[in-house]
């Protein structure tokens, strides 16, 4: 399999963090199975049905081409036959501006795009390379932000920064104090352009922190990575780590490999 991550365009560059394609060149074998992670960010997928399909746990197939909000319940996708996706990867508070409705609305749960624009899916369908599928959805998201003409609430994405950039280890009363905002305030904001309130984000960034030192292997034990991270000890690491990613850390080593961030293949 092979995977590219594209920059968007500049006019999207505040919306969107990368395109992104993954690629399989076999027609049979075994279908590849993604588990997706809680990272704090929507996407959205397309995938031709004649070039493969994905399937829920519940083995219902899942529309060509959809919209996803946040993802904080482990789930396995299944994609069958030779396939060529394509992803958007956007930032958390991208929903609102782009779609116009709140961003709770898709926490946990996907939307058929062809939906929202019956012709989408036929024009991507269509289109004779991978670099063409990307401008066409460049070019309909772009349309998209001039006729919804929302702007990104500023406070929120004050906000997201800097629990970002703590890795989510922060205080939240101090963060709401200096943006002059009750805890209320802030939770509905979060609520309307994330899609989860900022405790349960600031959580899924310090989850996304250990997940990276996991990941390229900068520990000696795994208390380490609990104490690095800001975790009460390696009991209550453990425990929201299996509540994000479905298993125990040392399980999630043994049972999947790198693929696409957040998106990693489960192994047999």
């Amino acid at each position: 399999m092979e995977f590219k991550s594209i920059l968007p365009p500049a006019s999207l560059k505040d919306y969107i963090q990368y395109f992104w394609t993954l690629e399989s060149h076999c027609a049979y074998g075994s279908p590849v199975a993604l588990g997706p992670l809680a990272d704090g960010c929507p996407g959205l997928l397309f995938q031709p049905a004649a070039e493969g399909a994905y399937y829920e746990d519940t083995q219902e197939q899942l529309p060509e081409l959809f919209l996803y909000g946040q993802t904080l319940t482990r789930t396995r996708i299944s994609l069958l036959g030779r396939f060529r996706t394509v992803g958007v990867c956007f930032f958390p508070n991208t929903i609102k501006p782009l779609f116009g409705f709140d961003a709770i609305e898709l926490t946990d749960a996907c939307l058929d795009v062809g939906l929202l624009s019956a012709h989408l899916p036929e024009r991507l369908r269509n289109a004779a390379s991978v670099s063409e599928q990307i401008g066409v959805l460049a070019g309909w998201l772009s349309g998209l932000l001039r006729k919804t003409d929302l702007p990104v609430d500023a406070l929120t994405g004050f906000a997201l920064t800097r629990i970002m950039g703590a890795h989510g280890q922060l205080s939240l009363p101090q963060l709401r104090h200096g943006l002059g905002l009750t805890e209320r305030s802030l939770e509905r904001r979060f609520n309307q352009h994330v899609g989860i309130p900022p405790r349960l984000f600031a959580r899924v960034c310090q989850f996304q922190a250990a997940l990276t030192q996991l990941k390229h292997s900068r520990y000696a034990l795994l208390s380490d990575v609990a104490y690095d991270n800001g975790y009460a000890d390696q009991s209550h690491f453990i425990r929201t780590f299996r509540a994000f990613a479905g298993v125990a850390p040392s399980q999630w080593q043994q049972q999947t490999c790198g693929l696409i961030d957040n998106f990693p293949a489960l192994m047999r």
